[in-house]
């Protein structure tokens, strides 16, 4: 991958505020230091400074910060350039730092070099952006122990493990004329056994880190005027959503983020499904379609206070049966009924009222039983993990139970050592061993220009 020697950003978010950074990464700095301050600050030491322009004119007036290689963020020389927040005064520091021979950084290109010269791993770059996007407190602590190395070093533990047990299965390869013994048959299926267990709990412990980041999407669906906008509005403790009496009053897809013990849970209310000859109406039944196929979870709703012999046809006409879907009966304020759920066989029914909140609470406690969630109020043990972290996990996984099947009857060395070099090949991607330039650019390409 080819880059630039030094590169240049304001590293502080646009608009005003009282301070302004720009940052600059590359080797040696020396030269464009002497154009902008007139000397090369002494490491690691705030200097007052007058950072000039080309003519010799003040720019600003700040604190120049020097850190020199390898002892950086980027493992590069860094300069920091702490001036007024002004966008003016800040786009005319960042346009001298340019024209004394930087390049413009691109998104992440900051975490990219400190990767790329081994100051953090894939893991621990990513988590930079998670802690700057989070948006929960849940969220943040989790995306720290990630960043202080927690999930690299799980990762890295099961990796040693495959590589000792492949070690074990090579050297047998190289030496057929020595037959496995009982014991060191268990000893294999053992180790085996032990390697499946941890990363069993290191998924659990990333899916519920990721829940954490990605949150869920759930989109309410049911017929016009069963009460779908008023459940919208009593989730988000808001009024978000117009509630009228007249049937197809919602047109369009509403979204709003509420936070269940921390997950992010991003609802959306549609436009009721029915036929209809109204052109406006129809683009709105469009959009819940859309919205129904890129659900996370369906909560259906269904008028209690009215016959609706066809409610289970209708929910199969329109919801995928993989889609996990919570049938709402809403209006039992007007029936004088308690609040309840019935789940039997994965068909869950949840009896509520939207208008007055009654059963709201079961609705909340059912969605993160639903996704798999266990409450840790410190994020505890958790890990921020991306989707590609589970699908590299789920692909060790698959060629780890492979491998074991191979020690069930008669030992197929051959097979079982492959199988164990796929799995160790998935979890070295998720720390950035084994990855292609185009995954790095795909990663770093969603991250903050300046970091």
């Amino acid at each position: 991958m080819v880059m630039p020697d030094i590169i240049a950003a304001i590293a502080t978010p646009p608009g005003r505020g009282g301070i302004g950074v720009v940052r600059i990464s590359g080797k040696n700095l020396t030269k464009l230091a002497e154009t902008i301050l007139g000397k090369l600050p002494k490491p690691r030491y705030a200097h007052l400074s007058q950072f000039l322009d080309t003519n010799g004119q003040v720019i600003d007036q700040g604190i120049a910060l020097y850190f020199p290689a390898p002892n950086s963020y980027t493992g590069e020389d860094v300069l920091e350039l702490q001036g007024h927040g002004g966008p003016a005064v800040m786009n005319l520091l960042l346009n001298q730092c340019l024209s004394a021979g930087a390049h413009l950084a691109q998104p992440g290109e900051f975490t990219l070099r400190a990767y790329l010269n081994n100051k953090i791993d894939l893991i621990q770059a990513e988590s930079v952006a998670d802690i700057i996007e989070a948006s929960t407190n849940e969220a943040a602590r989790c995306a720290i122990q990630s960043l202080q190395g927690h999930f690299s070093a799980k990762i890295e533990e099961l990796v040693n493990l495959l590589i000792t047990l492949r070690m074990l299965i090579e050297a047998t390869l190289d030496f057929p004329e020595d037959e496995i013994d009982n014991l060191q048959a268990l000893q294999i299926k053992d180790r085996l056994n032990h390697i499946h267990t941890q990363l069993e709990q290191i998924f659990l412990a990333a899916r519920q880190g990721n829940l954490l980041q990605e949150g869920i999407k759930i989109v309410l669906v049911g017929a016009p005027n069963v009460g779908k906008s008023s459940l919208l509005n009593q989730l988000v403790e808001d009024d978000v959503a117009i509630v009228t009496e007249i049937p197809g009053t919602t047109r369009d897809t509403i979204q709003r983020t509420i936070t269940i013990e921390g997950i992010p849970i991003h609802v959306i209310d549609t436009a009721g499904l029915r036929e209809t000859s109204d052109v406006v109406e129809q683009k709105g039944i469009e959009r819940t379609h859309a919205a129904i196929k890129n659900a996370n979870m369906i909560i259906w709703l269904v008028d209690s206070s009215q016959q609706q012999t066809d409610r289970k046809d209708q929910s199969n006409r329109y919801i995928p049966a993989d889609k996990p879907q919570i049938t709402v009966f809403n209006k039992i304020d007007l029936l004088n009924e308690n609040p309840r759920i019935e789940d039997k066989e994965n068909n869950i029914k949840i009896h509520l009222s939207a208008k007055t909140g009654t059963g709201i609470e079961l609705l909340r406690k059912k969605i993160l039983e639903i996704v798999g969630w266990q409450f840790n109020p410190a994020g505890e043990g958790l890990f921020m993990a991306r989707q590609r972290h589970l699908e590299a996990l789920t692909q060790a996984r698959t060629h780890l139970e492979n491998a074991q099947r191979f020690t069930e009857n008669e030992y197929q060395l051959e097979l079982l050592a492959e199988e164990l070099r796929l799995s160790q090949s998935a979890l070295s991607s998720i720390t950035g061993q084994f990855t292609a330039d185009d995954l790095l650019g795909e990663i770093f390409s969603h991250f903050c220009i300046g970091k």
